[in-house]
């Protein structure tokens, strides 16, 4: 991978540039932080060099001033809102949230649950939270909002709004997903901070659109394709343009909202500090790309990506063609392909050469594709996996990693015992069996050594992937693509 970011300079001018926003309120900073601040691939992927806990790295350099407070949307938790890249519900989200800010330093002070209107689970729920020590604050529902703003900056709009109790200088509000009221939340603490005499401000961190790179940069399209089913699209500011003449970045919903969001600080401050939404963000990372050539890149194969797992949401069930033809502009805007991707072609070639059976393929570090044919044993991203291990092992092909003595055992048990219909190996069995036998077998050892090489390198199977193969290929931290078709024609695909 070729070296688009640099991240140490990222981690320090961005702390920095907070520190002086900041400053700029008089000491004390509402920051909505949108985006993943845990496990941002998204980010280390379109910006080579980026690494995925940056943003909370960044954070624990400030971590003496700040604190943080968790929204969630009490609909979200009423209804059970799952989150679709880690499979867990938002009201658990905030657990983890908290156990992973708390892992790092980091002071988590309250969790707020916005929109309430004595919702039963958002109850019991907040019983929870306080049994474990937590403070919980209750945000209601405005008539109105957010175009009535006489009635939203009121005693009877914010005003209802429980006052969270904060102590530090910067206080970070987050959430487990789009939708949680963390603005809401952030200018509903102005407004009452201001009335008990207290200067405060508010700015927002949002990693994407980068503001100072061009609209249609590849990174900024990346950005779009990702949020295909929010609809988002990247903007020039207009208001930015209006005011200095100069050209930036946003994304529609936070140009559409600023004018509301502008009245809103003016009720409240008296003056709104800002000209535009670009003015309201605090985000470096475009100062911090130190080679355009490989971001474009990885923008492009992102777009790719995109395309791939959009179109195998919509074979779920879970998303809507309208959003493979947005992906499908943005990939003509930057010129690529799904056939750019070249582990997509070996793959499909290796089928072939198999009369149609499954195939996978990993393209590694030094470019090379090694590929993985269904077999009666193993799946063809298992054989696949070990393939690859030989490879960077300098392994022979002719040496089996696994016995056939210990695989078959396994499949045994999966189907005689366990009841599942195909007998072949999981992902996550392959890696059982290879440290077992890795205890008796220099081989199996040295391969096992050569998991963390995967990390970052491109994967295409032909056939869409059990969960528990994408689990494990998601902690390799492999880049998977499927093609949008299931191995068999069974309704249910859960296993």
């Amino acid at each position: 991978m070729i070296k688009g970011f640099d991240n140490e300079a990222y981690l320090r001018t961005q702390s920095q540039h907070i520190k002086e926003r900041i400053a700029q309120f008089g000491g004390k900073l509402y920051l909505e932080f949108g985006g993943k601040l845990f496990d941002d691939f998204h980010a280390s992927r379109v910006l080579p060099g980026f690494e995925p806990d940056s943003k909370i790295r960044m954070l624990k350099q400030l971590k003496d001033d700040a604190e943080v407070i968790i929204a969630i949307n009490a609909d979200d938790i009423e209804k059970n809102k799952v989150r679709g890249d880690l499979g867990i519900t938002y009201d658990m989200d905030v657990l983890r949230l908290i156990d992973a800010f708390r892992g790092y330093g980091l002071y988590v002070s309250s969790v707020v649950l916005t929109r309430f209107t004595g919702q039963s689970n958002a109850i019991s729920y907040q019983k929870k939270l306080e049994g474990l020590g937590l403070k919980v604050y209750r945000h209601y529902p405005i008539d109105g909002y957010p175009h009535n703003i006489n009635k939203i900056v009121s005693d009877e709009g914010y005003g209802k709004n429980e006052f969270v109790v904060t102590e530090r200088q910067l206080v970070v509000v987050t959430a487990p997903g789009p939708g949680s009221g963390k603005m809401a939340t952030c200018l509903s603490q102005l407004y009452h901070e201001n009335k008990r005499g207290i200067k405060a401000g508010y700015a927002k961190f949002e990693t994407f659109p980068i503001w100072n790179i061009p609209l249609k940069h590849p990174v900024n399209l990346a950005y779009e394709a990702a949020t295909a089913d929010l609809n988002d699209m990247n903007m020039i500011d207009p208001f930015h343009l209006e005011a200095y003449g100069k050209t930036t970045i946003n994304y529609n919903r936070d140009i559409e909202i600023f004018p509301v969001l502008n009245a809103m600080m003016e009720h409240i401050l008296g003056k709104s500090p800002y000209k535009s939404p670009t003015d309201m963000g605090v985000n470096m990372a475009g100062n911090c790309i130190v080679n355009d050539l490989a971001t474009c890149q990885a923008g492009k194969d992102e777009i790719i990506r995109r395309y791939y797992k959009t179109l195998v949401e919509v074979r779920k069930g879970n998303a809507s063609r309208s959003q493979v033809d947005k992906i499908e502009i943005l990939m003509n805007q930057a010129g690529v392909s799904p056939e750019d991707r070249p582990v997509t072609v070996a793959a499909l070639n290796r089928s072939k050469e198999t009369d149609g059976l499954p195939a996978s393929a990993i393209q590694l570090a030094d470019g090379k594709i090694v590929c993985g044919k269904t077999s009666d044993l193993l799946g063809p991203a298992s054989a696949m996996l070990l393939n690859a291990l030989k490879y960077l092992a300098k392994i022979p092909d002719a040496v089996n990693l696994i016995s056939p003595m210990v695989i078959e055992p396994i499949c045994e048990l999966e189907t005689k015992q366990l009841g599942h219909t195909n007998p072949r190996l999981h992902t996550e069995e392959v890696l059982v069996a290879l440290s077992i036998c890795a205890l008796t077998d220099i081989n199996a050892r040295n391969a096992i050594e050569k998991l963390s090489e995967l990390r970052g390198c491109e994967v295409h199977s032909t056939v869409i992937l059990s969960p528990k193969d994408e689990t494990i290929f998601r902690r390799l931290g492999v880049n998977l693509t499927c093609e949008a078709v299931y191995q068999t024609a069974k309704l249910y695909h859960g296993n």
